[in-house]
């Protein structure tokens, strides 16, 4: 419902318009089975003054015959409408609710805890802005809290409230909301979290909810209202990448010939040239129609027909783009996996994909590992049990027009059906960027039998007593402008007027000889790290302590790098600086240019930058400045034995 607004009485085609025009937030609350999920939205919608005298009235009388709180009204009733619900006092299935205030729209989807509807929450969060990930004060963080919260990274959700709840019950104890607030942070500095916010409530008392808490006059902060109504969320749509999946050919008589869909992603104006897919067939757009009459530009999410100004062949599951910014084309990608069926996936088995207008059969040829939510870990696995999460090669039958997930949460997406009974038994988000097709250096083995390598003269035990260090090498990884060049320099020179033996290997600098006819495609980006980390071995054998500077990207890449170096001696140093940080700092013009479409396949812009799952050391460099990360490397090298 609406919120309360003295325009209803005086004016209300006045509060209907500007009700129409208010900014709507979609957001979740997640987290372990018992939190307080049902009951927070409760509560905010009671005390938001969005619920009507008879829905009080009740479930006050629902309250004695369901209610888990003794002598008062249980605001968790209010979203577990479900029979089984209200007898088990859980939620199985999401619920939704709309209202509003005086700033913003909400529509909420509060989803279940329990691990075993894992698939329900995945579901609810596909389409929300932000998420609320709630918390129990006694218990602290949780597996299904790890679970969610990596689902909520997976599903490409920008915005996280950590609502540590129930803080009457642990007397409002801010030293239990700090260690919680600090364990959290730990894990979730493993996934690509990028505003995370933290605040100490009772939902069940209304601390912090709608209006400031007494009995936390020690916490500072906003309260749960304030920060929905006030989250930045304007800049989350891609309005760069125009996107529209042909969903219907509407031809309601001879002289109108239009194609309907929604515009997944940029925007498009009448006149401007468009390039249909797969044809590629180039044409103009005529008009932009809907309901309410002709439009002058589209843009996401809205509904709309476009005319042509040619007679080109366009059909559902064709796609419009500009023709200087065009999707990936192909029948084969990667994608995480969150496998939701009771029979497990197998590797080989047949399904259709169905990603967005068109539903195609295809294969899950290759499942590469599962995460483990706990550890952030890879694990081999055979097979995707139900609610598991791995990353998979797809092949299809045919070819489809697709974005990376993180780019286009719509051209990035698809659902994977049973081929006997239509149900739908898995979600995919692409990770796949670069052209394929090209052979993986990787893994390739040299086919010249003349090639023998020979070990040298000297040792490298000979050479850790000579330089009184062990030979590694250290990746400093983070987006444009995190502070790799700056930070890996100063680093050598430290070491070096320490007497260590040392040099720096960077990215930047291979691109200007060794890997001058390297583009910045996913598999170009492999590449150039692939040669550094050769480069890096060669000085591992010297003895030498390597500082390697690159964006890397792919954690997939970077665990490749490991493997050739030795994880035993190679350490990843994740520079964690906001994008927003990275871009401030930028005084070349990189970002301006990559937001323009001038540079393609920009980490942080047009293209992924994957956070290392397991990083041995994170250094926020937006926090700390040079020197103080420096020191931090410093003492890693040190606990892991490799200088004194």
């Amino acid at each position: 419902m609406s919120h309360h607004s003295e325009l209803i009485a005086s004016d209300i085609d006045a509060y209907l318009a500007q009700h129409e025009q208010k900014e709507l937030l979609r957001f979740i609350t997640c987290g372990s089975v018992d939190d307080g999920k049902s009951t927070l939205i409760g509560k905010l919608l009671i005390e938001s003054k969005s619920t009507y005298e008879d829905q009080l009235a009740a479930i006050e009388k629902d309250s004695i015959i369901h209610g888990t709180v003794a002598g008062e009204i249980d605001p968790a009733l209010l979203m577990d409408g479900l029979k089984d619900e209200r007898e088990q006092g859980i939620t199985i299935d999401v619920a939704y609710r709309y209202f509003s205030t005086a700033k913003r729209k909400f529509i909420i989807a509060d989803t279940p805890g329990h691990e075993q509807y894992t698939r329900n929450m995945a579901t609810g969060a596909s389409t929300a802005d932000l998420a609320i990930i709630l918390i129990d004060a006694r218990h602290g963080v949780m597996t299904q809290t790890k679970r969610h919260s990596f689902i909520t990274s997976l599903l490409g959700i920008k915005h996280i409230i950590v609502a540590i709840n129930k803080m009457d019950l642990v007397d409002y104890s801010q030293d239990q909301y700090e260690k919680i607030k600090a364990d959290y942070t730990d894990f979730a500095a493993k996934m690509s979290a990028d505003d995370v916010h933290f605040i100490p409530l009772s939902a069940l008392k209304g601390d912090n909810v709608v209006e400031q808490g007494e009995n936390l006059p020690w916490y500072e902060g906003s309260t749960l209202m304030h920060m929905l109504e006030n989250v930045y969320i304007a800049s989350d749509r891609n309005f760069q990448d125009f996107r529209f999946p042909v969903q219907l050919v509407n031809r309601p008589h001879l002289d109108f010939r239009g194609f309907c869909g929604t515009v997944a992603s940029g925007t498009i104006r009448q006149g401007e040239e468009v390039m249909i897919l797969p044809s590629k067939k180039i044409t103009k757009v005529k008009s932009i129609v809907t309901m309410d009459g002709e439009l002058e530009e589209a843009y996401p999410p809205l509904s709309v027909t476009l005319t042509l100004e040619d007679e080109v062949e366009v059909s559902r599951g064709s796609m419009i783009v500009r023709p200087g910014n065009q999707p990936v084309i192909s029948d084969k990608f990667d994608a995480m996996i969150v496998w939701m069926s009771e029979e497990p996936m197998l590797p080989g088995s047949r399904y259709f994909i169905k990603h967005t207008s068109q539903t195609v059969p295809g294969t899950i040829s290759t499942l590469r590992y599962k995460v483990d939510v706990n550890t952030m870990h890879r694990e081999e696995t055979p097979t995707l049990k139900l609610n598991e999460i791995g990353r998979c090669s797809l092949s299809l039958n045919q070819p489809i027009c697709f974005d990376a997930y993180r780019k286009n949460r719509t051209t990035g997406a698809f659902i994977i059906i049973d081929r006997m009974t239509n149900n739908t038994v898995g979600a995919g988000m692409i990770v796949d960027r670069g052209q394929l097709g090209k052979s993986d250096l990787w893994d390739d083995e040299s086919e010249t039998e003349t090639v023998v390598t020979k070990p040298g003269s000297v040792s490298i035990e000979e050479r850790s007593a000579r330089f009184g260090q062990k030979p590694c090498t250290l990746l400093l990884t983070g987006l444009a402008g995190a502070g790799k060049t700056t930070i890996s320099q100063l680093l050598e020179r430290r070491l070096f007027s320490e007497g260590r033996a040392c040099g720096v290997l960077d990215g930047q600098h291979l691109r200007s000889g060794i890997s001058k006819d390297l583009g910045f495609t996913a598999e170009e980006r492999s590449e150039n790290l692939r040669r550094g980390t050769e480069i890096a071995k060669l000085m591992n054998e010297s003895g030498l302590i390597c500082i390697s500077a690159f964006v890397a990207p792919s954690e997939e890449v970077r665990q490749k790098a490991a493997h050739v170096i030795g994880k035993d001696c190679f350490f990843v140093v994740h520079l964690a600086a906001p994008v927003e940080v990275c871009r401030e700092r930028d005084e070349t013009g990189l970002y301006e240019k990559a937001d323009s479409g001038e540079i393609a396949n920009f980490p942080g812009v047009s293209f992924e930058y994957e956070v290392p799952a397991n990083p041995d050391l994170v250094l926020p460099t937006h926090e700390l400045d040079a020197e103080q990360c420096v020191d931090q490397i410093i003492e890693l090298l040190r606990s892991k034995k490799m200088i004194d």
